[in-house]
C-alpha cells in the first residue's frame, strides 16, 4: 500500500489504568485503514504463545541499554525488574509513510512522548466509575484481594498524575466499547484537520 499523497500518519497514545480496555480499544483501532500497532521492545522473556515481533521485539538488557544511550527510544520504562520502550525509528518511519501509528503505555511513557512529539495525540481512558473499575479487575479473577486493592491505588495515582501532568490533552470515559472507539476516532480525525491548517 503507497502512501497517501502529502499525508503523514499521527501518532495516537492510548493510556489508562489496568481494567479500562485500553487493548481491546486498540484493537478495533488498528482494523482502520492505514493503521498500525507499535511493537515495544522488551527485556522480559516471552510469554505463552507470545511471537517475536509481533507482541514485542525480546532483546537483551545491554541491548536495550545501549539503544537507551543513543536515543533509540521515544519512551521507556522500568516495570517488575524488566524495560520496556518504543523504539524510535519504526515509529517515524511508518509515520512517514502515512500509516497512523498506535501506542498503548503507561503515564510515564505518555509524558515522555509528550515532551519529544508534541504533535501526537494522547487519550487517556477513563473508567466509568471507581466501582465499575473495580467490578472489571474482580471479574478477570486474576489477583488477590490484596493485588486488586493495589491495582486500584495505582488506578487512582495514575488518574492523578494523568491530569495534573499536562501531558494528555483528551480524556475519554469507557463505558460502551463502540462509542469509546467512535469518539476516539473523531479526536483523531479532528486533530489532523488541525495539523493540516
Amino acid at each position: 500500500m503507497s502512501p497517501k499523497e502529502g499525508r503523514r500518519g499521527m501518532l495516537v497514545v492510548i493510556s489508562g489504568p489496568s481494567g479500562t480496555g485500553k487493548t481491546s480499544i486498540c484493537n478495533k483501532l488498528l482494523g482502520r485503514e492505514r493503521t498500525v500497532w507499535s511493537v515495544s521492545a522488551t527485556t522480559r522473556p516471552p510469554r505463552g504463545t507470545e511471537v517475536a515481533g509481533r507482541a514485542y521485539e525480546y532483546v537483551s538488557r545491554e541491548e536495550f541499554d545501549t539503544r537507551r544511550r543513543e536515543g533509540g527510544f521515544l519512551e521507556w520504562a522500568e516495570y517488575v525488574a524488566h524495560l520496556y520502550g518504543t523504539p524510535r525509528e519504526p515509529v517515524f518511519k511508518a509515520l512517514d509513510d502515512g500509516y497512523d501509528v498506535i501506542m498503548e503505555i503507561d503515564v510515564q511513557g505518555g509524558e515522555q512522548v509528550a515532551k519529544k512529539v508534541p504533535e501526537s495525540v494522547r487519550i487517556f481512558v477513563l473508567p466509568p466509575t471507581m466501582e465499575s473499575l473495580k467490578a472489571r479487575l474482580e471479574g478477570r479473577k486474576t489477583e488477590s484481594a490484596g493485588q486488586l486493592s493495589k491495582r486500584l491505588a495505582e488506578a487512582d495515582g495514575e488518574i492523578g498524575f494523568a491530569r495534573d501532568s499536562g501531558s494528555y490533552e483528551h480524556f475519554v470515559v469507557n463505558d460502551v466499547l463502540d462509542d469509546t472507539v467512535a469518539e476516539i476516532i473523531g479526536i483523531i480525525e479532528s486533530e489532523r484537520e488541525r495539523s493540516s491548517r
